[in-house]
């Protein structure tokens, strides 16, 4: 799952930016709202966490403006402003949810995962089955055949990557979106490591492997399309 987050706190920004990497999300960041807009406009993100109280252009009128544009990627509006008026002038221009600071990492990522699921539809987003293979996206537990499966955070967010686009194969730049920052260096192996290490885990001790290489392509969970 792919974020952008748009808070102009350094402190905040990097509490925020440090807790979602670590939970297996890919972040970008931006400090202002004409960059965020830029950004938002030009790029791909499942989800956009923004900050009320920022340069350029305030974060509502971000929100509005990238409304207007055709843009519903799913919004959680950030602000230190409590009053009823304004949780409803957010919620009114295009914004899913309303977090008021300081408020705890927990609820954060309760409130990602709730959103995720409102939007996109319980059922897909709580649990993911392919083969003999389940992930459980809630508990965030991978079993294979009823035996267990402990993965790192990265891995268990390019597994589920993977599971979503079973039986499809996915190249090495629609995983550096998807599963690493959109910046991230293709000329490192980073990839190929983590590929190896999931296969280590989810096929090494079963005769049907279902992590497959597509020479010159991409990565595949299953049999290609």
């Amino acid at each position: 799952m792919r974020i952008l987050l748009v808070e102009d706190d350094a402190k905040i920004a990097s509490f925020i930016l440090s807790g979602l990497e670590q939970s297996g999300y890919a972040v970008s960041h931006c400090s202002d709202g004409l960059s965020a807009f830029t950004t938002a406009s030009s790029e791909s993100f499942d989800l956009l966490i923004v900050d009320i109280m920022i340069p350029g252009i305030d974060g509502l009128s971000l929100i509005e403006q990238l409304r207007k544009c055709n843009n519903d990627t799913p919004v959680i509006i950030l602000s230190a402003k409590k009053s009823v008026d304004d949780r409803v002038r957010g919620l009114k221009i295009g914004g899913d949810d309303y977090i008021t600071k300081p408020f705890a990492f927990s609820e954060l990522l309760a409130r990602i995962g709730a959103l995720t699921r409102r939007i996109k539809g319980l059922a897909e987003t709580t649990r993911l089955s392919f083969d003999g293979l389940e992930m459980d996206l809630l508990a965030r537990r991978v079993v294979r055949n009823g035996q267990p499966v402990e993965l790192q955070p990265r891995e268990f967010a390019l597994l589920e990557y993977l599971l979503r686009n079973a039986g499809h194969v996915v190249s090495k730049t629609m995983i550096m979106e998807h599963v690493w920052n959109f910046n991230f260096d293709p000329g490192t192996n980073v990839i190929e490591a983590r590929i190896c290490r999931l296969r280590e885990k989810i096929d090494a001790h079963h005769p049907h492997k279902l992590i497959h290489t597509v020479r010159g392509v991409g990565y595949v969970l299953g049999n290609p399309a």
